[in-house]
């Protein structure tokens, strides 16, 4: 009997010490909990804080300057982001045809920081300007995007038949201000990144890859179902209201609405946003910067010039010198 009692006594005794083992590393332990951010509003602040790209600087080329590049054997590379077969028909010596998709991947492989600059050189310079963009902000800052495209060097079409004045669709020019959205909140993006540079990278990724197509937007989608999209007028205000702008179209001021700290959160998040300015290439850096945040941006294609090309008070195709063909030679 006294024996069993031991037992029991010391049975209780080694079941009370693993309960209080137990409960003290319970209590000892503590779990890190899971970083959780706001990745767009992480993302923004990145941007802003790294060079703010779109608010202090373009990154276009004009055909003379890259014309006295190349003639002065200065250290550049070129990259044709032209179909194949049209690079094919005729590209400017020493240019390389790379696919769009392929342009982060290719900078890198080829260790192109090391040139003075890297020009994409496309059609119109749209869909260069949105490449050269998605480099940019990847921190790329070499890169520029040849202006009009391939129609400055030698292959003019594409301009020539892109200014208009709607003569299909004529467009009634608003000049009273319309107001912006209250502010609310960023685009919600779920890369599972913490920091502004892993997201980052995560999302210029997926940009390139949609494409340009995805990112742009013909006159004539717009103005058939008009009440679709939230229509941005990039342009200094004062040209806004005169000679006037898209009826519906809400002033953003370049260089300065589309930060943080101003009315970047007046963009909708539940609206398809359309930009356009007066040629095509800034609203082409805006698009893919907003849809890097998780915007559904879209470039207004040509911009003014095709929509009110006479009114359009700001860059022309083919006024100007520097705007006009130059008949450059090309290579096959």
């Amino acid at each position: 009997m006294k024996n069993r009692k031991l037992m029991n006594l010391l049975y209780l005794l080694i079941v009370s010490s693993m309960i209080f083992f137990n409960v003290g590393c319970s209590e000892d332990e503590t779990t890190t909990p899971p970083v959780v951010v706001n990745e767009s509003e992480e993302l923004v602040k990145y941007y802003e804080a790294n060079g703010d790209f779109i608010n202090t600087s373009s990154h276009f080329i004009k055909a003379v300057d890259l014309n006295t590049a190349i003639s002065t054997a200065e250290n550049i590379a070129i990259l044709d982001i032209r179909s194949a077969t049209d690079y094919a028909a005729g590209h400017i010596q020493g240019a390389v045809n790379v696919a769009p998709a392929d342009l982060l991947t290719y900078y890198s492989a080829n260790s192109l920081a090391s040139k003075t600059k890297v020009v994409i050189a496309c059609y119109t310079g749209q869909t260069a300007g949105f490449a050269a963009t998605i480099l940019r902000l990847k921190g790329y800052s070499n890169v520029f995007d040849l202006q009009w495209g391939m129609c400055s060097w030698a292959y003019p079409d594409r301009w020539n038949t892109a200014r208009t004045n709607g003569q299909n669709n004529p467009i009634t020019l608003q000049t009273t201000s319309n107001p912006k959205n209250a502010a609310g909140n960023l685009p919600t993006l779920t890369t599972g990144k913490t920091t502004g540079a892993e997201i980052s990278d995560v999302r210029l990724a997926a940009i390139l890859a949609e494409g340009f197509g995805v990112a742009s937007i013909d006159r004539n989608t717009v103005f058939a179902i008009f009440s679709n999209y939230y229509i941005v007028n990039y342009w200094p205000e004062a040209r806004y209201l005169n000679p006037g702008h898209i009826e519906g179209a809400i002033n953003y001021v370049p260089q300065n609405d589309l930060k943080l700290a101003q009315f970047l959160k007046t963009l909708p998040t539940n609206k398809t946003i359309v930009v356009y300015c007066y040629t095509g290439h800034g609203s082409s850096i805006i698009a893919p910067y907003l849809r890097a945040l998780g915007y559904d941006a879209k470039s207004l294609l040509y911009g003014a010039n095709n929509l009110f090309y006479d009114a359009n008070p700001g860059t022309k195709w083919g006024v100007g010198d520097d705007n006009m063909c130059k008949n450059y030679p090309v290579v096959q």
